[in-house]
C-alpha cells in the first residue's frame, strides 16, 4: 500500500506530459499551413476533432463569414452540430452568432437557463441532445471572422482552463488561414474562407450522394470513407467531393477504401 501514492503520482505525471506533447503537436498541425496542398476544409475539420478530443467536449462547430458577411457554418465534428450551428446562422441566435458580433466570447454553462437569452438556439440544442456551449471568437487583433463553439451534452462549470485553451487554437488557426494566404496565394482572407465555405456545400452534396449508394443514412460515415479516400490518394478534398457530386468519381472504390480502413 505504501506505494500507491507514488504510482497515482507517476501516472498523473506521465497522463500530464503525454497531454502536452498532444497539444504541441495540435498547434504545430494547425501553423503548418504552408503547403502547397492545403486544404481548408480539412484543416477545420482537424480543429473542431481536436477541440473534441482536447477538451473532452462532446462536438464543437466553425462559423465564418463569407465575402458578403454573411455568417455560415463551416465545419462541424458531427452531424448534430452542423445543423445546430446551422440553425443558429439561419435564426441569428446562440452563442456563435453573438460572439462574433461582440468580438468576446460567449457561454451558457446550462442552456435550460439561458432559455430566453437564446430561445430558438436553446431549443434545437436540446433536441440535438445538448445543454451547454460556449463559443469563442476565431479574430486576429480587431477582425473577427467567425466563432469556434463547443457543445456539452450535460450542464458544466466555468473552467477558465478550457475557454484559454479554446481561444487559442482559434487563434492560431486564424493566424494559419491568414499565413496561407498571405504567403502561397497572396488573396485577401475573405477570398479563402469563401473558398472554405464553397467546399462545404460540395462535401455535403458528395456526403449525400455516398450515404445515397451505400444505403447508410450515417452521414459521419459518408464523411469519414470521402475524407479517408481523399487522405489515402493524396487528393484535395473538395476536389474529390465535387467529383463525387459531379459523377465522375469511382464511389465503389471510396466505399471498398473505407471498409478496408474499418476492417
Amino acid at each position: 500500500m505504501t506505494g500507491e501514492p507514488q504510482e497515482l503520482a507517476s501516472g498523473e505525471t506521465s497522463a500530464a506530459m503525454r497531454r502536452e506533447r498532444l497539444l504541441a503537436r495540435v498547434f504545430v498541425e494547425l501553423a503548418d499551413t504552408l503547403v502547397d496542398d492545403f486544404d481548408v476544409a480539412d484543416f477545420l475539420r482537424t480543429l473542431v476533432e481536436q477541440c473534441v478530443r482536447l477538451m473532452e467536449v462532446s462536438a464543437a462547430g466553425v462559423v465564418l463569414a463569407d465575402v458578403q458577411g454573411r455568417l455560415r457554418m463551416a465545419a462541424a465534428s458531427s452531424e448534430r452540430a452542423g445543423l445546430l450551428e446551422t440553425l443558429a446562422v439561419q435564426t441569428g441566435d446562440g452563442p456563435c452568432i453573438d460572439c462574433v458580433r461582440d468580438g468576446h466570447p460567449m457561454r451558457s454553462t446550462d442552456l435550460r437557463e439561458d432559455a430566453a437569452r437564446w430561445p430558438e438556439f436553446a431549443t434545437a440544442a436540446a433536441a440535438a441532445g445538448f445543454r451547454a456551449a460556449e463559443a469563442v471568437p476565431m479574430r486576429l487583433r480587431g477582425m473577427v471572422v467567425g466563432s469556434l463553439t463547443l457543445l456539452h451534452t450535460e450542464p458544466v462549470r466555468e473552467d477558465a482552463d478550457r475557454t484559454a485553451l479554446s481561444q487559442a487554437l482559434a487563434d492560431v488557426a486564424t493566424i494559419g488561414l491568414l499565413q496561407q494566404r498571405a504567403i502561397v496565394r497572396g488573396e485577401v482572407l475573405t477570398e479563402q474562407l469563401q473558398s472554405a465555405l464553397n467546399s462545404r456545400v460540395i462535401i455535403e452534396q458528395a456526403k449525400g450522394v455516398l450515404s445515397a449508394r451505400s444505403h447508410d443514412p450515417d452521414m459521419e460515415h459518408a464523411f469519414t470513407a470521402l475524407r479517408g479516400y481523399a487522405r489515402g490518394h493524396n487528393l484535395r478534398l473538395a476536389d474529390l467531393s465535387r467529383e463525387v457530386a459531379d459523377g465522375a468519381a469511382d464511389i465503389d472504390a471510396i466505399l471498398a477504401h473505407a471498409s478496408r480502413s474499418r476492417s
